[in-house]
């Protein structure tokens, strides 16, 4: 099990998309601590989420540990998989009131940040983090102490 955790592709070009989607996810999980009042438990509480501080923690908690997690490429797959389900929820809970009240584009207009990240860590999920990750480095190892 541990061993499809952290399987990866050989590609180099992963880390372009580990780099972008770690350092946002860091970024927005520290400043939902700073900010808590505009970008954590305040804008949670302000889109009608329940139990808006415990959330804006629990969420901005996630963030920043994901993105460390992606950003040295370890346990990637793992890792990506709360960031989906924060980007699916982040879509239909701030997106779906701008689809109803300003239509199509506006909303699309709205979420290219969002469907980046998301379409990210989905990559992510699904190709693990590339031969310049902390995964490969462990696959690495594990092959030279089964041949050793």
């Amino acid at each position: 099990m541990f061993k499809k955790i952290i399987q990866t592709d050989t590609s180099k070009a992963t880390l372009l998309i580990r780099l972008m989607v770690g350092a946002v996810f860091l970024s927005e999980g520290i400043q939902k601590f700073l900010f808590a009042d505009t970008l954590g438990a305040g804008r949670f509480a302000k889109i009608g989420l329940p139990k808006s501080e415990f959330l804006g923690s629990f969420v901005g908690s996630f963030e920043i540990l994901c993105g460390i997690l992606i950003l040295v490429g370890l346990l990637t797959r793992l890792a990506s998989i709360p960031l989906v389900i924060i980007m699916f929820v982040a879509i239909a809970t701030t997106k779906s009131e701008v689809l109803a009240e300003k239509g199509f584009w506006e909303m699309m207009h709205g979420s290219r940040t969002d469907w980046a990240m998301l379409l990210g860590s989905i990559f992510l999920l699904i190709k693990g983090g590339g031969q310049w990750s902390m995964d490969s480095f462990m696959n690495i190892s594990k092959k030279h102490k089964i041949q050793s």
